[in-house]
């Protein structure tokens, strides 16, 4: 089993930074691919991030492209998510998701795609 705990979620005012943390424990965290998704209320689940076991590889939608940066520390067991320029529309739940591949690079971003989630955490964005 594979625990994972999501913070650093919090209130930002538009155009401000945050930076989500997640910490994985329970299995070897070189194993798995990460993700960063994200669901407003009354919205289905996004992703908006993914990165590879080695971390060489990465993924983002268009929506957060060159705003956010997702990043991991294989000896610390933490994957992060910096978020710059933020947006109101950023205002979502934020969850961190795991999911054990054999390839060294290769990245999911569908939510059906992952096996373990966090809790999630809460980032608002105001105006």
């Amino acid at each position: 089993q594979v625990q994972l705990v999501e913070s650093g979620g919090g209130l930002v005012q538009a155009g401000g930074s945050l930076r989500l943390s997640c910490a994985v424990s329970g299995r070897t965290f070189s194993n798995y691919v990460m993700g960063w998704f994200r669901q407003a209320p009354g919205q289905e689940r996004e992703y908006v991030a993914a990165i590879s076991r080695s971390g060489g590889n990465t993924a983002y939608p268009e929506s957060v492209k060159g705003r956010f940066t997702i990043s991991r520390d294989n000896a610390k067991n933490t994957v992060h998510l910096q978020m710059n320029s933020l947006k109101l529309e950023d205002t979502a739940v934020y969850y961190c998701a795991a999911v054990s591949l054999t390839l060294w690079g290769s990245l999911r971003v569908r939510v059906r795609d992952y096996d373990y989630w966090g809790q999630g955490t809460q980032v608002t964005v105001s105006s």
